[in-house]
């Protein structure tokens, strides 16, 4: 894992490419985007993406909700800290991402925000797993951007329907330090 902070690193490169498949692989590989963050991969393949990427100079955060072959416990953040060269994880599971947090990686907690009651849930999730940075999906709600950081105290990322840059500069404009995005085109601002 990279020593600095993530939230200084987003605020060096605040757009992140989310990664869903091996055409995207192949396409980020070719961007400038500095922070990765990968979507797929399986208990094989993993270690071996993972690799390209770094190889590459990426900074790469993996979504353990999204491996297949793996269950959703703490096992899987161990397994990507011992066997992967990831430097975090992505999860929308608060004892997922303290775990991460607790063994040296960076941590992003994700939420889905449906409705009042998911956002209503938000901040006693985000102080229960001490994440370095959380991610709302979709990022694509101004307004619901401005809520979320006035009640929380980490970097918030715009996830999830940002699809180009008026998305991209009302996000930011509404207090986000980052979009993560799998629009190669957002790659390239």
């Amino acid at each position: 894992m990279d020593a600095t902070p993530l939230p200084t690193l987003l605020e060096e490169h605040p757009v992140v490419a989310s990664v869903k498949d091996e055409d995207d692989l192949n396409a980020v590989l070719r961007s400038d985007c500095r922070i990765v963050f990968l979507l797929y991969g399986t208990v094989l393949d993993l270690p071996a993406i993972v690799r390209r990427l770094k190889d590459d100079g990426r900074i790469v955060l993996v979504n353990v909700d999204l491996l297949e072959g793996f269950a959703g416990k703490e096992i899987v953040v161990r397994y990507v800290r011992e066997r992967t060269a990831a430097d975090g994880i992505l999860s929308s599971k608060a004892f997922m991402v303290r775990a991460a947090r607790e063994l040296g990686l960076y941590a992003v907690h994700r939420f889905f925000l449906i409705d009042s009651m998911s956002y209503r849930n938000l901040a006693p999730q985000v102080r229960m797993s001490k994440a370095d940075c959380v991610e709302i999906l979709p990022g694509c709600m101004p307004r619901v951007i401005t809520w979320v950081v006035a009640d929380i105290d980490v970097p918030l990322i715009a996830g999830g329907l940002v699809c180009d840059r008026d998305d991209v500069f009302a996000a930011l404009k509404a207090g986000a330090s980052a979009i993560a995005s799998s629009n190669r085109e957002v790659w390239e601002m």
